[in-house]
């Protein structure tokens, strides 16, 4: 951040907003599948009992989902990485914008325990766990530690990011050990498990690597906006191929060795802690999903409404789709039978998630921007 760059377009660019809506909507698919039809994955872990489906569909209705939370960190550290800039070119100090990037994150944390968690445990069909450490956590987490990429020069990102990445492999991180007990600050940071009383399905280092990736491409894209959804193209697509190199390969890339006997067990991969397959596989995907909308900008208006609104959306759905699946399904039902139901929550919470970005989000933002304040 030493180098201010010239100032992006004053008009919010719709891509990245886009594709957060699209992976919003991802995301909820998800938990309508565990709030209504409770049919959700038992999880994709490093260690214990994986995941197997003998039917397309539920595979493929869980497999979309994947792209949700890596996209949200690495959309999350390209807008940290714009943001910081832009304050800064309005009078903010670098200890300012930590500063402000350390309440934040430390409000995700806060948010995780004592307004998301209720909501999970409004689960029709059970919830058993004391403290659940979900993507809110990691989210602030990362957040908090990414802040320290903002004081140094900007050509160490793509050497961090690659650092933290190849770090992610976890060679060390032995399925056979999955029953062992570690203790709360490992699983806080490093390994995801836990037992009734905590249960960590999002430390925060395996997802740091995205965020610092993300960052990367906040940077080219204040340098050139044209250019940086180019780069998404061949960074998505190599991501993509290198997948297809590595999925057959030893532990090192998938974290645990699984047998592959067709399609679905080959894209069937390791999520907690993101396994380089899974970074691979998700993120070729939301690359070339941005680059996509990049050409598409002016027909993505109802999913930018969604990602403009991403915490609000997320808060407000939890609660949504548990009200849903114990007014209609308190026994669950299929998946099939679920989608209607994910549909209706996505319209009931379109106009609320438009008027709290027309009415509250914005006018806050313009009453806490800097140039407001000097006035």
């Amino acid at each position: 951040m030493n180098k201010i760059s010239p100032p992006l377009h004053t008009e919010r660019i719709k891509a990245p907003d886009a594709l957060r809506g699209l992976i919003i909507i991802f995301m909820a698919l998800d938990h309508a599948n565990h709030f209504i039809a409770q049919k959700h994955s038992s999880g994709e872990y490093w260690g214990g009992d994986f995941p197997t489906y003998q039917d397309a569909f539920p595979f493929l209705v869980r497999w979309v989902t994947h792209l949700s939370a890596p996209g949200f960190f690495f959309l999350m550290g390209m807008g940290m990485w714009i943001f910081a800039h832009s304050r800064q070119k309005q009078g903010w100090s670098r200890w300012q914008v930590i500063r402000h990037f350390v309440v934040r994150g430390f409000g995700l944390i806060a948010l995780q325990f004592l307004i998301v968690n209720p909501a999970w445990q409004l689960s029709p069909g059970g919830w058993n766990v004391d403290a659940y450490v979900g993507v809110l956590f990691a989210l602030g987490g990362t957040m908090i530690l990414s802040t320290i990429l903002l004081l140094l020069p900007t050509h160490y990102l793509i050497p961090l990011t690659l650092i933290f990445l190849f770090n992610n492999a976890f060679p060390l991180l032995d399925p056979a050990s999955w029953g062992e007990n570690f203790d709360s600050l490992q699983r806080l940071t490093f390994i995801p498990g836990g037992d009734l009383k905590l249960w960590v399905n999002y430390p925060i280092f395996p997802w740091l690597p995205l965020v610092t990736l993300g960052m990367t491409f906040g940077h080219w894209l204040q340098e050139n906006k044209e250019k940086v959804y180019q780069r998404a193209l061949w960074i998505g697509a190599s991501f993509l191929l290198l997948f297809v190199i590595t999925r057959p390969l030893g532990s090192f890339w998938n974290i645990r060795p699984l047998p592959i006997k067709n399609w679905i067990d080959f894209l069937n991969v390791v999520k907690y802690p993101p396994s380089l397959t899974f970074i691979f596989m998700t993120m070729g995907i939301n690359l070339l999903i941005l680059w996509a909308f990049s050409k598409w900008e002016k027909a993505l208006n109802p999913l930018v409404v969604f990602g403009k609104v991403p915490l609000f959306f997320y808060i407000t759905h939890l609660y949504l789709y548990a009200a849903l699946g114990h007014l209609f399904t308190p026994q669950g039902t299929s998946i099939l039978k679920m989608l209607p139901f994910w549909l209706l929550g996505l319209t009931i919470l379109y106009p609320f998630c438009l008027w709290y970005a027309l009415k509250i989000k914005e006018p806050l933002r313009r009453l806490f921007s800097p140039n407001h304040q000097s006035k």
